[in-house]
């Protein structure tokens, strides 16, 4: 029978959830790396065992932790060298160095800051690490200030794809309420070259030729809140989601808005139709039907809660505009609490599981596709990401 391993880093540690494919029965493990946040963990496609953590405090910097026997045993690759929060890596000792210049040989020093004045790039922390499709050792890094990170020897050292940021954008780029952080990284299996990311607040991006070069995807997106409400960068794009099976068509959830692309990210349409309300975090697609997606409405920008004091879960079973709220199993009264972007994931079972962390400390898991809900676990610290695997 098959099974299933859900990865949940929090902001005071790690925790993994096992199941067989009944999904009735967790064990949990846990707290790795107590104390420490932990932004993100997921596992290698191409070796289930292989696990990435992103461990990062404001007061310790950031490490990269690695598990090969599925998050039993942890080691630091590297040495276990550190990056402290709010400096410019310099130098080979370290293992994420920001490169200085773009291929054209212009510095890349700063980048919009909240007041409109130039600020420079910092190496702050990771926010998502996305394992390749094929190969244990190398892994893409996400982190914040805005770039992109890979390595090719399991997590021993790191490389800038500077081509982002020098992109002509880059400079105009601008912080969100949470920090300037790549969040977002799609890897398509049909197409090796091609990924797909995304950045608060400077809208989508998407490389085809393996990151050397990137062009901003952001035609349709229109936000109230930037001088120039359809601009080609400055839009905050909270999450972007796609289904493998069709690498074409990306849904994408905004700060308000939830849109949908049918070519690749080249444009974009609003499918938020009968959402109560248009601002989330989280959004993913269902592992077999491409045209069932979920999101998570909160009430707003400012009141990051469910609307009413009602945890629901919204689903689209028409890539948009029709939505239902999902509620069984969930709190419908007195509920306070938020999904962030990276808090949700789906597993790969004939019955579609999908799982969800709030910052409540509560991991839920559906295994009929979302037509009820059970709560894994209580009472974690605040979650901040929820991977799923699922294992023969």
């Amino acid at each position: 029978m098959s099974k299933v391993r859900v990865l949940v880093g929090t902001h005071k540690g790690a925790f993994i959830l096992t199941s067989d494919g009944k999904r009735d029965k967790w064990d949990v493990s846990g707290p790795h790396f107590a104390g420490w946040p932990v932004f993100h963990l997921k596992a290698s496609p191409a070796d289930p065992n292989r696990i990435y953590a992103s461990q990062c405090s404001d007061w310790f910097g950031q490490v990269i932790q690695r598990s090969n026997d599925g998050g039993k045993t942890w080691e630091t690759p590297g040495g276990g060298v550190k990056m402290a929060p709010g400096t410019m890596p310099t130098g080979e000792s370290n293992n994420f160095k920001y490169d200085t210049s773009a291929e054209t040989g212009k510095p890349l020093t700063t980048h919009q800051w909240y007041d409109g004045t130039q600020h420079p790039w910092e190496f702050k922390r990771v926010w998502h690490l996305e394992p390749s499709l094929t190969d244990p050792d190398t892994v893409y890094a996400g982190v914040e200030d805005a770039a992109i990170f890979r390595t090719t020897d399991g997590a021993h050292s790191w490389h800038e794809l500077a081509g982002l940021r020098g992109h002509g954008t880059g400079p105009k780029w601008q912080p969100g309420a949470g920090g300037m952080g790549l969040h977002t990284i799609i890897l398509d299996r049909s197409n090796p070259n091609r990924i797909f990311i995304a950045i608060s607040a400077a809208g989508a991006f998407r490389t085809d030729d393996g990151g050397k070069t990137w062009k901003p995807t952001n035609r349709g997106l229109k936000s109230q809140y930037i001088p120039d409400q359809t601009a080609e960068v400055g839009h905050c794009v909270h999450h972007v989601a796609m289904h493998p099976a069709r690498p074409g068509v990306l849904y994408m959830q905004k700060h308000w808005d939830v849109m949908r692309s049918n070519d690749a990210g080249d444009s974009w349409q609003e499918v938020s139709g009968n959402l109560p309300t248009d601002f989330g975090f989280v959004i993913d697609v269902h592992a077999h039907e491409p045209e069932t997606i979920y999101v998570v409405p909160i009430k707003s920008d400012s009141e990051h809660f469910p609307l009413d004091g009602q945890l629901r879960v919204y689903r689209s079973r028409t890539g948009g505009n029709e939505w239902e709220p999902l509620t069984k199993g969930l709190p419908q009264s007195n509920c306070y609490v938020n999904v962030l972007r990276d808090a949700m994931a789906v597993d790969s079972l004939d019955s579609c599981g999908v799982y969800f962390g709030t910052t409540g400390g509560q991991v839920y898991a559906s295994s009929d596709a979302g037509n009820s809900w059970s709560a894994i676990v209580h009472d974690l610290p605040k979650v901040l990401s929820v991977e799923v695997q699922t294992l023969q």
